[in-house]
């Protein structure tokens, strides 16, 4: 048996600047359904909100993302982070992008472990912790 664990963000009316700005970060394809796409704009207005989004970034990142049609079902991501692991070259351009207009809570830097590490929140409210796991390739 095979599981995986991708991470779906809520958003509060700007899910496809977020999730077409993860797309410029780790590239791969990127689909996005409206309400109107499924028929299903409960309000005026809400037509061009995202109903559904799926990443499949180009070196095995995911994320999905919607969306919420109530603000009180939108709240920014504090009990939780997203964690990326992999080589040094493709977190550092990672690191960058994301704490780009974001908030910096732990640089990017060597850790007490050894490894290059940081903590952001990106300017969606999206929490990142970024960990060099790897060499990067030769």
């Amino acid at each position: 048996m095979t599981a995986r664990v991708t991470p779906y963000l809520n958003f509060g009316g700007n899910a496809r600047e977020a999730m077409e700005f993860y797309h410029s970060v780790f590239g791969g394809t990127l689909d996005i359904t409206t309400y109107a796409d499924l028929h299903r704009a409960e309000d005026a207005g809400q037509e061009n909100l995202v109903a559904h989004s799926m990443l499949k970034g180009a070196v095995g990142v995911a994320l999905m993302g919607s969306d919420t049609t109530t603000p009180e079902a939108h709240g920014p991501g504090g009990s939780f982070s997203v964690a990326l692991g992999g080589d040094e070259t493709h977190l550092t351009a990672y690191w960058h992008r994301l704490s780009d207009g974001g908030t910096v809570t732990v640089p990017f830097a060597k850790s007490a472990w050894g490894a290059l590490h940081g903590q952001c929140v990106d300017r969606f409210g999206t929490s990142w912790l970024v960990n060099v796991t790897a060499s990067s390739p030769s």
